[in-house]
């Protein structure tokens, strides 16, 4: 066989493997460093029943980073993990089949056919010794695999997820991490709905909770979904945080979660006052660092009540650079909270403009640009009342094909200020919505 053809059947070998490689993934580079990041955070505690996961999809990301050798290293480490936390009498089970998809697509890439061949002999020994219950479907362990590293991705995939992991839930139903991990996607999906989730899903979470009760994240989600509806649960959300408290610290905790339920159900102060409490216990720890920040930001930016005392802003943007140093891969949001405190302060606008004029100057990708757009919009109407100017960013906002909230807030921006019909620019804007509407049919949905 000509080398030509020997790469052409080495290639159509690999193209049917299931693994990151073939899950049409693709994250573009700005989100592969966001999603480098928060798979950092999320912590190694032995209980991670997740970790080996973590580490493959790591490994992925950092090949589509273009750093081969720490894919590798992640690669190995999830073969490593999956072969310490499994409990089965062989070392080998289809648990592995996505590793060894995953190092035989890296060592192709780099060129190492031979090892790209044993791993693919791997994968076809496991997938014949161990094949899936329900003929047409994925194993279970892969269709799990797959479904949390969806769950990483947008909406559309995070639904996918869900369903992925019905399937094999309905063929290994005793599998607790895969119940609570198929109810989070379901809650994250509906993350920016304006409607409370019905009580199916609510169902389904305290089902979960039931069976997964040590999982702080999901008791957190619960309670803020039993919140939506006009549940008191002060004193139960004390006792989470408590507990998160003294948990191992990562983004799998619960923190960032119970810091947002303390907003809706106590206040932006509690909610402070329990981010500084655990960055007392960590403070070196870069998550916990996000976290307040985060509470710092939302006590700033939202607040209509009072006037901020300078110290808050100080601890705010002291907060917020140190994060920003922190995660100087995907700190674009921090950098635009950074220039929102900024604006809210009595003698600090000249920072606040300097931090957008250099953000517009950057070169982004489409998504980290509209969101840009949309922030600078609301920048320019809160906080300079330049308001003319504003709706021409939530315009340039709308105009970029992406579907987001933030494309979908601007056009109802702009559909609200066209109806309402006092601004001198209601034609224009009137004009490019329909036309708008017209070359892109989604937009009109994200407005039902």
């Amino acid at each position: 066989m000509e080398l030509t053809e020997q790469t052409q059947f080495m290639e159509s070998r690999l193209e049917v493997l299931e693994c990151h490689f073939t899950w049409d993934l693709d994250p573009s580079r700005s989100n592969s460093l966001r999603l480098r990041d928060r798979l950092m955070d999320i912590g190694t505690d032995e209980g991670n029943m997740w970790l080996g996961h973590i580490y493959n999809l790591q490994g992925y990301i950092h090949h589509q980073l273009g750093l081969d050798s720490e894919a590798l290293q992640f690669f190995t480490r999830a073969a490593e993990t999956f072969h310490q936390i499994r409990t089965s009498g062989s070392d080998e089970g289809p648990w592995l089949v996505v590793n060894y998809g995953n190092l035989a697509w890296l060592y192709h890439h780099l060129g190492d056919q031979a090892q790209s061949e044993s791993c693919l002999s791997k994968v076809d020994a496991l997938q014949t010794k161990h094949p899936s219950p329900c003929q047409d479907q994925l194993h279970p362990e892969v269709g799990a695999e797959k479904a949390w590293s969806l769950m990483k991705f947008n909406k559309t995939r995070k639904l996918l997820a869900v369903d992925l992991f019905e399937k094999a839930i309905q063929m290994q139903p005793d599998r607790v991490e895969w119940c609570t991990s198929q109810v989070l996607a379901l809650v994250s999906a509906h993350k920016h709905s304006r409607t409370a989730l019905d009580d199916e899903i609510l169902d389904k979470m305290k089902m979960a909770k039931e069976q997964d009760p040590e999982n702080l994240c999901l008791a957190v989600r619960y309670l803020s979904q039993r919140v939506n509806k006009e549940d008191n649960v002060k004193e139960e959300a004390r006792e989470l945080a408590a507990k998160i408290l003294v948990n191992p610290v990562g983004s799998y905790n619960g923190m960032k979660a119970i810091l947002r339920l303390y907003t809706k159900i106590l206040s932006v102060d509690e909610a402070m006052d329990l981010a500084e409490d655990a960055l007392l216990q960590h403070p070196e720890n870069r998550y916990l660092m996000r976290c307040a920040a985060l509470c710092y930001k939302w006590k700033i930016v939202f607040n209509r009540d009072s006037t901020i005392n300078q110290s808050t802003i100080d601890r705010a943007v002291s907060l917020l650079k140190e994060v920003i140093r922190l995660y100087p891969d995907s700190c674009l949001v921090k950098e635009i909270d950074l220039a929102n405190v900024y604006a809210k302060s009595n003698h600090s606008l000249p920072e606040a403009e300097e931090i957008y004029k250099n953000l517009l100057q950057r070169v982004l990708e489409p998504a980290d640009r509209q969101m840009l757009y949309y922030q600078y919009a609301n920048y320019l109407h809160y906080d300079r009342e330049h308001h003319n100017k504003s709706l021409r960013y939530h315009m340039k906002a709308a105009e970029i094909p992406h579907e987001s909230c933030y494309r979908t807030n601007s056009i109802r921006v702009l559909e609200n200020i066209r109806s309402r019909g006092r601004s001198r620019m209601c034609g224009e804007i009137g004009k490019f919505l329909e036309n708008l509407h017209e070359s892109s049919p989604s937009a009109s949905a994200g407005l039902q």
